[in-house]
């Protein structure tokens, strides 16, 4: 386990100090007395790509709105964010759509299913609302059944080598001779847990169910081969862990069954333009609709840059890990703290709840929104508060600083 005082023996200095030299660049974290720990929500923007995003509406303005010379240019910035979206997972950008968040995706991949009644979903019980809600609204519009596999169970499991087989073997429990696809999270947004889902791909593969994957907690945080991981549907937002703008994400498609599934949704960017008959273009825009804010396309492009300018994912994501498990673990050093994870943390999300039995002091007592809308108003530490569980939750980023962590815990040890 890492502790704080062995934190420069993890982490060089001189690493650290460019660290700083790196978080120079981001506005949001220049801000005197700020912590901000709420990534996994939206990320901050880099300089670079907020003077991005002005000039490149000034310079659809330049050219002419709806000109052929923005409409040219337009189109190079579409073709350039695919390419650099496919690079960061080793695929073709042929098979990234573009979308503008990751519940969009989702619901192209739940959608684009042919669904029959009778047929089955399975749903793990730690993924999102907007998730739930999409798949009980297919129920409803085709008589398919929900079912769920209780992934709550697993969160806490032995970590010696067992977890992932653990997780794979009850999500095979779950599945029926009708199920046609599970759909879960990469990393759970409540617990942070990382799903073995190369390992879930394949099983399910083996009983011809496709995987659909809200990966709106994994991208820009574990590293990514896509190819090699096979899950059939991947959906991502940018603007939390790739600390791109707001209205921008994606979907990977898997190759193989990309002439089993149909549009979602049906506008220009899908067709082929060929007449009488409209045909659908072959590649990830199949799935794409009309137009698009493009003059954010190129603060997507920075943000990635500006991650990679800082070591590869591996070198981020072992840092995320690192920084997680001294939160972790020095929240688990206070008796007034229950971290709803007792294995140290695979990702950069750290849930914990504040004991109400323990502390007596008056914040503890409130409800963990009135704790997080405190924290921010009083101390600028940016923190979110769940309803399922009932917790804290502290979003730990490559950027995040061993200073951030330590006035985070200072000011949680006021609680007891």
């Amino acid at each position: 386990m890492i502790s704080s005082a062995a934190f420069s023996d993890t982490l060089e200095r001189d690493r650290e100090l460019d660290l700083f030299a790196h978080r120079s660049h981001f506005p949001a974290l220049e801000v005197k007395n700020r912590s901000y720990f709420n990534f996994g929500g939206q990320g901050v923007l880099c300089r670079a790509a907020l003077d991005a995003i002005a000039r490149n509406f000034q310079h659809i303005e330049t050219q002419g709105s709806f000109s052929n010379a923005a409409g040219h240019w337009m189109m190079s910035e579409y073709n350039a964010t695919k390419v650099a979206i496919a690079q960061e997972f080793q695929v073709d950008p042929t098979t990234i759509t573009l979308t503008e968040n990751t519940t969009v995706g989702c619901n192209i991949a739940l959608w684009a299913i042919d669904w029959q009644q009778g047929d089955r979903l399975l749903l793990s019980d730690c993924e999102h609302p907007g998730i739930i809600a999409s798949a009980v609204q297919i129920q409803k519009r085709f008589g398919i059944e929900i079912d769920y596999f209780p992934l709550t169970n697993t969160h806490n499991a032995s970590a010696e080598g067992k977890s992932s087989e653990a997780v794979v073997e009850l999500l095979l429990q779950h599945l029926q001779p009708n199920t046609r696809m599970v759909m879960l999270s990469h990393i759970c947004w409540n617990t942070g847990q990382v799903l073995p889902l190369k390992a879930i791909a394949k099983a399910c593969h083996a009983r011809n169910v496709l995987v659909a994957v809200d990966a709106a907690q994994s991208v820009g945080v574990l590293p990514l081969n896509l190819d090699e991981i096979a899950a059939d549907f991947y959906a991502f937002t940018t603007h939390k862990w790739w600390c791109a703008p707001l209205g921008l994400g994606a979907l990977y498609i898997r190759p193989e069954i990309f002439d089993e599934i149909e549009p979602v949704f049906v506008g220009w960017r899908g067709l082929t333009g060929k007449t009488p008959i409209p045909q659908w273009r072959q590649d990830g825009a199949k799935f794409e609709v009309a137009s698009s804010t493009y003059a954010l396309y190129e603060a997507m492009r920075i943000a990635i840059a500006y991650a990679n300018n800082w070591g590869t994912q591996q070198q981020r994501y072992e840092r995320i890990c690192q920084l997680s498990q001294i939160l972790w673990q020095r929240l688990n050093d206070l008796p007034h703290i229950s971290c709803i994870r007792q294995l140290p943390p695979e990702s950069g999300l750290v849930s914990f709840r504040v004991d109400r039995e323990i502390s007596k002091s008056a914040i503890a007592q409130q409800s963990h929104s009135s704790i997080a809308q405190q924290l921010e108003s009083e101390h600028q530490i940016f923190i979110r508060a769940l309803p399922d569980p009932d917790c804290l939750r502290a979003s730990v980023h490559y950027l995040t600083s061993i200073s951030d962590i330590d006035r985070l815990i200072s000011i949680i040890e006021t609680f007891a």
